[in-house]
């Protein structure tokens, strides 16, 4: 039934926005998905429980028994089937609850049956009809252009030089950038220029659009450069020769405008005249998605970035009242700036909005046009709607839900990769149709997908972020619909009338202070799930009041992802937590929780816990073996937490783990790592010197951990027992594809002689930090690609000898860049590599040194 639902769901939702009658049986439908999968979702919750609860091989129930019966019984396994009141009593309520689903369903087919013809059912994203949009042209006013002269610049010096070729004989200049940024007007200016205009002796300009037809393109282009005649063939072959006479010979360019072909066979055949043409031809295609240049081979392009807002102001300027700057009434010009600021950047929004306003200098006209919501506006007056809405409504299914979801993020809110991944997933939007791939390799793609369509950017304060511009934020919001809510500055008496039973995800910016009354109409949606707190900075403190905390985990039972991040009051958590039976993350980074409720190794569900930068959490939960689908706990900067817990290396489905703290009992030290074959990414170990037995530091098998890329070992504190820990580290030797290795507070005094081996070749980054008891440096030298090491506090150090260098047949520190030494009290002697060689023979990469209280 889900199945077929979700199949429904990618037609309807793809004709909602033209046929209104079709959104009313939509919501119906996608709640009716929602329900199914929440039912799904405790049966295997429940099979779970019983399989956890047996912990011996299972029995057969015997064929007397009359719940063998039912339609319900052949869902559970047999073997995880029993007797007792409680599971009698789950039956009878989910017997119940599927026959309400399909009373449902019978009601939805029976409103809308012609929908659920199998003809109607398409699987793909792109809307039959996005909205005819008027066809672009060559011609500009270039008076009404500002902020380009550099870019227009920029394309036309790759026009004019004709050693920029492919091997088709012609060569592909791509011009990217997000729906209004001005990528068409850029084009025109080229195009119109009179130096390109000398330089070619044909060109042609085609409006592409969503339609990517080889015959009705070809057929534009070959009336564009033979104006004399009138072609009316019909046939692709006899358009495509005479195209090719044409072009024979002739040095051409061709603007391909507006292009969203990722289809590389058809682009082949719609290029096969193009070849013809003389050397220095070129083709200057506009684009928002990177995977059309990719698809044809562009050799350069230009990504357009917003425009400055003075630039904007001119534009809105020249299409209000037609003047320059210094000509604006003085009345209109501080609303006139705030307007600009409003188009962040997007010239056709400055556009739009100018023309709305032309001929007007009344200032009560600009402040209504300040004040209105550009989405707000009809779509007959305003191009930004449907300009936008083009860039959605080409996304494939799953990337339209996941682009919806980005709607519960503020304007201006910095988002990191594996931030949104891990919503997705707890969500359910990665692991659906894609059961053969890892959820986090395809959650990547997907933001890659999305960035490359221009919807996600760049940030440009920390390129390992991403952020939404405004207008693409809006534009999430309308495609999330009412399922998605982010409360910002409003009252909680105005949400609650916007709120309606298709309701499922809510954020909202938290407060100072977030008490019963700004929380309590969310408890109304029972069926919610996402209840994310948000804040563009985690600066400043924020609480929420203990009883809220209490009232929402008894009213949400169905949440997938519940965040108190940031809420500095949260010390503990209420065992209500464990009603949540759905939930796959948790996320409790920046509060100042302790230990973590027994009622979480209930939550069988659970996926990813986030607890960085809890620096009072002491404790984990005492037994968390039964969150068996955990993949995500992410601990850095745990300070206080004492040792992992029993059962711990239950986790096999485990990916990322920040921080492995070895206690001194038995059952939490380092065997337990030997089972989490899985981890990636970041791992530090913490607290060895709690380590018992050289057995236990082998049997964690680190030299298996394949996907680990950065290392940590850390002994907190001085150990007596030397020998011991040498034989201990020489036992944690990671594997060879290592990227990062830290050593600090060993306790031993000589490092193993895995730590100099050269079949660490992925090894670029090495730290060792407060290795007092070491006499002496380890050869190092002959690791091939290391490129920063940084060696401090290693008071029993007198001389850097040849040790150092390792083998002295080659040349040391091959790759090195960076070399730092700081706190080595007692240096005294750097004895050189060799007799008679230069700096740069040892270290033949390195940009800096530094030696801090040496």
């Amino acid at each position: 039934m889900l199945e077929m639902i979700q199949a429904v769901l990618a037609e309807a939702e793809d004709r909602q926005t033209r046929e209104t009658s079709v959104k009313t049986w939509l919501d119906d439908l996608q709640n009716l998905a929602y329900d199914v999968q929440d039912v799904l979702d405790e049966l295997e919750t429940e099979a779970l429980r019983r399989e956890l609860l047996l912990q011996e091989p299972a029995v057969a129930d015997q064929p007397s028994s009359s719940a063998n019966t039912s339609k319900f019984r052949k869902l559970i396994p047999t073997c995880c089937t029993n007797f007792s009141p409680r599971s009698i009593q789950f039956e009878s309520m989910m017997a119940s609850k599927i026959k309400g689903i399909t009373d449902r369903l019978q009601d939805i087919i029976s409103t809308q049956k012609g929908l659920l013809d199998s003809k109607n059912v398409i699987s793909v994203g792109k809307s039959r009809d996005v909205g005819q949009r008027l066809p672009t042209t060559s011609l500009v006013t270039e008076a009404k252009v500002y902020g380009r002269e550099k870019e227009k610049e920029e394309i036309i010096e790759l026009l004019l030089n004709d050693d920029l070729r492919a091997g088709d004989g012609f060569s592909v200049i791509s011009i990217n950038g997000m729906g209004g940024v001005g990528k068409t007007t850029l084009a025109q200016l080229v195009y119109n220029d009179d130096r390109v205009q000398r330089h070619f002796q044909i060109k042609a300009w085609t409006c592409v659009s969503d339609d990517f037809d080889v015959f009705r393109i070809s057929k534009s282009i070959l009336n564009s450069v033979a104006k004399d005649q009138s072609n009316n063939d019909d046939d692709l072959n006899s358009l495509q020769v005479k195209l090719k006479e044409r072009l024979s010979g002739k040095k051409f360019l061709l603007v391909l405008d507006d292009l969203w072909n990722e289809n590389y066979n058809s682009w082949c055949t719609l290029s096969c005249p193009f070849g013809a043409g003389a050397s220095g031809s070129k083709i200057v295609v506009t684009h928002r998605n990177q995977d059309v240049a990719a698809t044809m081979r562009a050799v350069s392009g230009k990504t357009l970035k917003e425009l400055s807002d003075d630039d904007c102001l001119r534009v809105l300027i020249q299409h209000s009242l037609g003047a320059r700057y210094f000509n604006i009434p003085q009345s209109l010009k501080e609303v006139a700036e705030k307007i600009a600021k409003k188009c962040k950047g997007l010239p056709l929004a400055a556009k739009t909005l100018g023309g709305l306003l032309s001929g007007k200098d009344d200032l009560n006209d600009w402040e209504f046009v300040l004040n209105t919501n550009i989405w707000d506006l009809r779509e007959d007056k305003c191009d930004i709607l449907p300009t936008l809405r083009v860039s959605y409504h080409f996304l494939p299914p799953q990337l339209k839900r996941c682009f919806a979801y980005c709607s519960l993020f503020p304007k201006d809110y910095e988002f990191e990769e594996e931030e949104i991944i891990l919503l997705w997933t707890a969500e359910g939007f990665l692991d659906q149709e894609y059961s053969g791939r890892k959820m986090e390799d395809l959650g990547r793609e997907f933001v890659q997908e999305l960035h490359s369509r221009s919807l996600f950017q760049l940030s440009s304060k920390d390129t390992s972020r991403f952020v939404m511009h405004d207008l693409i934020n809006d534009l999430a919001r309308w495609a999330a619909g009412e399922q998605y809510f982010r409360m910002e500055d409003t009252l909680a008496g105005e949400n609650r009338q916007k709120f309606s039973q298709s309701l499922r995800h809510f954020s909202y910016i938290r407060g100072q202070y977030d008490g019963d009354t700004r929380l309590e109409f969310i408890c109304d949606v029972q069926h919610l799930r996402t209840f994310l707190p948000m804040k563009l900075s985690d600066f400043g403190d924020n609480y929420l009041a203990w009883s809220a905390l209490q009232m929402l985990l008894n009213h949400l039972p169905r949440l997938r992802v519940f965040s108190l991040r940031g809420y500095c009051n949260i010390f503990n958590l209420p065992n209500e937590i464990g009603n949540l039976k759905h939930l796959r993350c948790l996320n409790l980074s920046r509060t100042r929780i302790q230990i973590l409720p027994e009622s979480i190794n209930s939550l069988y569900n659970l996926h990813t816990i986030l607890l960085e930068d809890c620096w009072k959490l002491k404790k984990l939960c005492k037994d968390m073996g039964n969150l068996t689908k955990l993949r995500h706990l992410k601990n850095s900067n745990v300070h206080s937490l004492e040792e992992m817990p029993k059962g711990f290396g239950k986790l096999t489905s485990l990916l990322t783990l920040g921080r492995f703290v070895v206690g001194k009992d038995s059952g939490s030290g380092l065997r337990q790592l030997k089972s989490l074959a899985h981890l990636q990414g970041r791992l530090k170990i913490s607290k060895l010197e709690n380590v018992k037995d050289v057995g236990d530091a082998s049997e964690a098998q680190l030299n298996n951990k394949v996907n680990l890329e950065a290392l940590i070992l850390e002994w907190s504190a001085r150990s007596e027992r030397c020998e011991f820990e040498t034989q201990v580290l020489s036992m944690l030797k990671p594997h060879r594809d290592v990227q990062e290795l830290t050593i600090t507070g060993y306790s031993g005094t000589k490092f193993p002689i895995w730590l100099g081996d050269s079949s660490f070749s992925k090894l670029v980054q090495l730290k060792l930090e407060g290795c007092g008891k070491c006499t002496s440096l380890p050869s190092v030298g002959q690791l091939p690609f290391l490129k920063e090491l940084l060696i401090s506090g290693m008071d029993g150090v007198k001389i850097v000898g040849l040790e150092f260098y390792g083998n002295i047949c080659s040349v040391p520190f091959p790759s090195l860049e960076a070399l730092s030494f700081s706190d080595m009290t007692e240096w005294e002697e750097w004895i050189p590599c060799g007799a008679g060689q230069e700096v740069d023979e040892v270290f033949p990469k390195l940009r800096m040194l530094s030696l801090d209280n040496c």
